[in-house]
């Protein structure tokens, strides 16, 4: 088998270093910064609501994102906790 070195060159910058993150990896680490900043700003909200710095319908709508968020997630926690029982159960 001929290996050229510019093949070799090709193949080398195509790879993926092995510190990059997966793409899956980067979503979901992203996804979990986009639910911490959805609490926090509601959280914001809600002390800006009792300063008398926000309006009520600010609040409720920072709060009704909030609980979206939280059920999102709940959900996704349920669904691999099942997934993860389902697996236990696999005969071997």
């Amino acid at each position: 088998m001929d290996i050229n070195a510019a093949f070799a060159a090709q193949r080398y910058v195509a790879s993926r270093p092995a510190t990059t993150p997966e793409p899956a990896v980067q979503a979901a680490t992203q996804a979990v910064q986009t639910f911490a900043e959805t609490l926090q700003a509601g959280e914001d909200t809600a002390r800006a609501a009792m300063t008398g710095a926000a309006d009520p319908h600010a609040l409720v709508q920072a709060l009704g994102s909030a609980k979206f968020a939280v059920e999102t997630a709940v959900t996704v926690r349920d669904k691999v906790v099942e997934a993860y029982q389902e697996i236990l159960r696999m005969p071997v």
